[in-house]
């Protein structure tokens, strides 16, 4: 545990006066999302900026600084029985929870349990000016400067250095299953869109390599009811099996070739692209791995209802991101100008022109 903001200030301030540029880096482990680092900006170091500072289980709430692993905030919350229901992604040991809202990364449970986003009730960050900003609270009744605090969430450290986020935890379950059983792609999406549609304790719905997986947590006799009246075997390495989509450890995502994930309405027919497909969040979601053009990704995605990038591989020096219309442009412009107004962090990291 070490407050080191003194030191990090004292950098951002340093590189201004010199007119330095700076790449933030926290556990590393997310080094190979976005555009390709600046090799000519300095490293700004937030991992040594560590520690729980505030945490309240009976107001399900906790404040931790952003170099904080992830694993270490996971143990704590489950010596009260809590946990963090987006289920943050584990790229390593050295995961923390500032690249994790900075990435905005959230694990299967996804549209049931809210993204990181969802969570964030407020945060603290370093400014391009050097200055120690708070944004948001820490309960979940204020509000103040909420928005803010979101729009940290999928910036990529272009808008400042996080220092602190204060969000909501919640209990764990208290029982787990997960039923599998074999599904057509062409079938899936409706039988996924139909199950989550349901009153039931579904958690997570993904399909791969020709089945359909569906978690259950909660109350032990909704799971078990529920259960007994849907289709599919109980597996008995399920936990194992959510972790490996979780953190990305599953052998689909292993491999040379580029992985592209869709962000799409969760009805629509998949992309007709021949290649290996993981179908996650119910179905808007969904993996692909392959070789192909942004511009033909984007057409595919547009047709689906929503968005795609290039999340890992491929060429990391042209643009990762969906295109941007002129007027969103504009506005993530002025919003870079009125945090980091010289442009100092994580240059050119989100889109080239940012």
């Amino acid at each position: 545990m070490a407050d080191n903001l003194q030191t990090l200030q004292e950098q951002v301030l340093q590189a201004r006066d010199g007119g330095h540029k700076l790449n933030i880096v926290g556990g590393g482990t997310k080094a190979f999302m976005g555009r390709a680092a600046d090799l000519d900006a300095g490293t700004l170091n937030v991992g040594e900026h560590t520690g729980i500072v505030d945490y309240h289980p009976v107001e399900l709430v906790l404040t931790v600084r952003a170099g904080t692993p992830l694993k270490e905030i996971e143990a704590t919350l489950a010596e009260e029985g809590q946990a963090l229901h987006f289920e943050p992604p584990h790229f390593g040991e050295d995961s923390t929870i500032g690249g994790t809202l900075a990435c905005n990364l959230s694990g299967p449970a996804r549209p049931w349990a809210g993204s990181v986003r969802d969570q964030v009730l407020g945060v603290r960050l370093i400014n391009g000016k050097g200055e120690h900003l708070r944004f948001g609270g820490q309960v979940m009744k204020n509000v103040a400067g909420y928005d803010v605090s979101r729009l940290q969430a999928g910036a990529m450290g272009t808008l400042g250095v996080l220092t602190e986020i204060s969000m909501k935890v919640m209990p764990k379950p208290a029982a787990t299953l997960t039923l599998a059983q074999e599904m057509s792609a062409d079938d899936v999406i409706h039988y996924m869109n139909s199950r989550a549609a349901e009153p039931k304790p579904i958690t997570a719905a993904c399909w791969l390599d020709g089945k359909v997986y569906l978690r259950l947590s909660g109350a032990r006799s909704a799971v078990e009811a529920t259960a007994q009246k849907w289709s599919g075997d109980v597996m008995e390495n399920g936990d194992q099996f959510w972790r490996q989509i979780q953190d990305m450890g599953h052998e689909f995502f292993t491999g040379d070739d580029p992985l592209w994930r869709f962000s799409v309405g969760s009805t629509a027919a998949n992309p007709k692209l021949d290649g290996p497909w993981l179908i996650d969040w119910a179905g808007s979601q969904r993996w692909y791995r392959g070789n192909a053009e942004l511009k033909q990704m984007e057409a595919l995605a547009k047709e689906a209802g929503g968005q795609v990038s290039l999340f890992r591989g491929g060429d990391r020096g042209g643009e990762v991101m969906q295109h941007q219309p002129d007027a969103l442009k504009g506005i993530q412009r002025r919003l870079k100008n009125s945090f980091d107004p010289d442009g100092i962090f994580n240059p050119g990291r989100l889109y080239s022109w940012l």
